[in-house]
């Protein structure tokens, strides 16, 4: 049973890393003319964070998604080898 559990946390670090990589070498294409296509990607999240006050704390919460192409490859490559192990 201790396995199983073990194996999904390796599969979300596989997914989280395979992501940001992605993402990373996306936009570094995104300089490049004829891999453009692999920065393609939509953003959202919340724009403006939203704050709570608790006059003691002062608490602020914000998340942003920018996913594109190359970091969906990437979480595919991630899966993949994943399996091969």
């Amino acid at each position: 049973m201790a396995t199983k559990e073990k194996n999904v946390w390796i599969l979300l670090v596989f997914i989280l890393s395979g992501i940001v990589i992605g993402g990373l070498l996306g936009e570094l294409a995104s300089k490049v003319s004829w891999l453009w296509w692999l920065s393609y990607g939509q953003s959202f999240g919340l724009n403006t964070p939203i704050t709570l006050d608790l006059s003691v704390i002062q608490i602020t919460f914000g998340l942003m998604f920018k996913i594109n192409i190359a970091s969906i490859i990437g979480m595919v490559l991630a899966v993949f080898i994943y399996k091969k192990l």
